[in-house]
């Protein structure tokens, strides 16, 4: 009736973490941006968890890892529409925050302390419409 006892070792070693380097994050995130893709999709391709590809999302947006420029160089921004004024000497002078980029009747201003990148991104994606 006595079982013999028996252990089991896994050999000593112990599982270690990869790493990513930033370039290979930045593309993976990337991939996270295609329409119609998700993060739970991508993060299985590459033997990820979703949760660990959305910290390196997050890393991106607070512009901690840069990501490669896309392929089709489509580029978003956020868009804020302001009333038209008429009369263009009755209107007070509004001070500029941030940049501002001006293109016929059409005026960008982007957020104070835009870096150079960002800038030029904008720039760029306006000469592609025009």
């Amino acid at each position: 009736m006595d079982a013999p006892l028996e252990f089991l070792t896994s050999g000593g070693r112990r599982r270690r973490n990869r790493q990513w380097p930033d370039d290979e994050k930045a593309r993976i995130v990337a991939e996270t941006l295609r329409p119609g893709t998700t993060v739970g999709e991508v993060a299985l391709r590459h033997g990820l968890k979703a949760n660990h590809v959305s910290s390196w999302r997050t890393m991106a947006r607070n512009g901690k890892l840069v990501l490669p420029a896309p392929k089709d160089q489509m580029e978003f921004a956020t868009l804020m529409v302001a009333p038209v004024v008429e009369d263009v000497t009755a209107a007070e002078p509004v001070a500029a925050v941030g940049p501002e980029i001006v293109l016929g009747s059409v005026v960008i201003r982007l957020e104070p302390g835009a870096s150079a990148r960002r800038i030029a991104s904008v720039v760029r994606a306006l000469t592609a419409i025009t």
